[in-house]
């Protein structure tokens, strides 16, 4: 049985804490149909802090199949870019953003890789204009969880479906804080550490980094002023929120153009309900020019040839390997958590917020400095506790962040 204290509280640290709802400001949310208990919490604590109009857009797993069973196959080119529209007109007008995950993250492992492929490339053109407006930190977002039973079901097979709900419950309430009598006190100290974190690499302003360890030796170049960040962060509408609940991270922009070497995932990659299991790429000159995976690999190839900058990196993140999620020894399934489980980067667009330069800048701006632009922005995991990473200077010099998977 889910602990409902706990999911209030998970509600409230999402308003107060998450998103950093503002008074007046409306709030537009997705969820599965399954996390409704949830959304009606937090609308409950929106209207509390003061929200204008809380809007929740509501998606169904057995509409989604339904496409892939009986739709033609012309359907699978098109997406709701009117719905993604309205979605980028809310934020240009200082409307909130919250996501929650929850659906079967394998919702689609069984379907047709083409049809799959097609409606993600679809689905990622017609989104660009509003992904654009959250990568570039227009308004203040958020991301949290909902343990949907299928999910829970994917994690925990040999438990009966309740029984394994409430250990996902009880996971996704450890990892989030919510555990703490206190969790906006706890997300507070929380951010304090990351940010000492990140204070440190934005001193050092490495060149690069070097990533090393069983078939990874990998140099990723970081674009010039690039600022590091983790947990709270202020968006460029003034309001400071952390958009990811659980995080783990610190986080940059790295260079597109100077990325070379081998890199081997540590963790499977859930995308858009398919698992990708053992990527091994090769990168040169920022670009990926090999890539294999031991599952998932047609889908893995379609991800590569969305679009020019689905080969370059858009980020590079640091997470211990003795991250409260790594030591839980879970696998999510969901990048959300496995992502703050180990150090990470993603494929495709960057944020452009993850610069020294206080001022929005334009997209030639972003580019000039190494900035990496994209319909897609996937992060898969790379970090261990045999991954060894060292700091490059301009010129050279070697400075250790990471040894055997920890912060030095």
């Amino acid at each position: 049985m889910i602990d409902e204290k706990k999911l209030d509280r998970l509600a409230e640290l999402s308003v107060k804490t998450g998103v950093a709802l503002q008074p007046g400001q409306d709030l537009l949310l997705t969820a599965p149909v399954e996390a409704l208990p949830l959304v009606r919490r937090i609308a409950i604590h929106a209207y509390k802090a003061g929200a204008g109009v809380v809007t929740p857009l509501f998606s169904d797993p057995e509409i989604v199949l339904a496409r892939y069973k009986h739709a033609p196959s012309q359907s699978f080119d098109k997406a709701a870019a009117w719905l993604y529209n309205g979605m980028s007109e809310a934020f240009d007008n200082n409307t909130a953003r919250m996501a929650i995950a929850g659906d079967d993250p394998m919702l689609l492992s069984n379907e047709d890789p083409d049809k799959v492929g097609r409606a993600n490339k679809a689905n990622s053109i017609a989104l660009k204009p509003a992904r654009e407006r959250i990568t570039q930190f227009k308004v203040n977002w958020n991301i949290i969880s909902w343990p949907g039973k299928a999910w829970a079901m994917r994690m925990f097979p040999e438990l009966p479906i309740d029984e394994a709900q409430a250990k996902l419950a009880d996971a996704i309430f450890s990892a989030s804080r919510v555990d703490f009598d206190d969790p906006v006190k706890a997300w507070e100290d929380h951010n304090a550490k990351l940010r000492v974190r990140s204070n440190w690499l934005n001193e050092k302003s490495f060149h690069a980094l070097h990533f090393s360890g069983p078939n990874t030796d990998l140099t990723v170049g970081l674009a010039e002023d690039h600022e590091w960040m983790g947990g709270a962060s202020k968006a460029e509408n003034g309001v400071v929120c952390n958009p990811n609940i659980p995080s783990e991270e610190v986080f940059t922009t790295p260079h597109a153009l100077r990325v070379d070497g081998k890199v081997s995932s540590t963790k499977p990659l859930s995308h858009q309900g398919s698992l990708i299991d053992n990527i091994q790429v090769q990168f040169e000159a920022g670009k990926i020019v090999e890539a294999k995976a031991s599952k998932g690999e047609e889908v893995l190839l379609k991800v590569l040839d969305s679009d020019e900058g689905a080969r370059r990196l858009g980020e590079v993140a640091l997470v211990p390997d003795s991250s409260p999620i790594s030591q839980s020894g879970l696998l999510f399934y969901n990048t959300l958590f496995d992502e703050n489980a180990a150090c990470h980067i993603a494929l495709g667009q960057c944020y452009s917020k993850c610069f020294k330069s206080k001022t929005n800048l334009s997209e030639a701006e972003v580019k000039a400095k190494g900035g990496n632009s994209s319909m897609i922005h996937i992060d898969w995991m790379i970090g261990s506790k045999e991954i060894d990473i060292d700091g490059i200077s301009e010129s050279g010099d070697r400075t250790p962040v990471f040894r055997k998977g920890e912060w030095v």
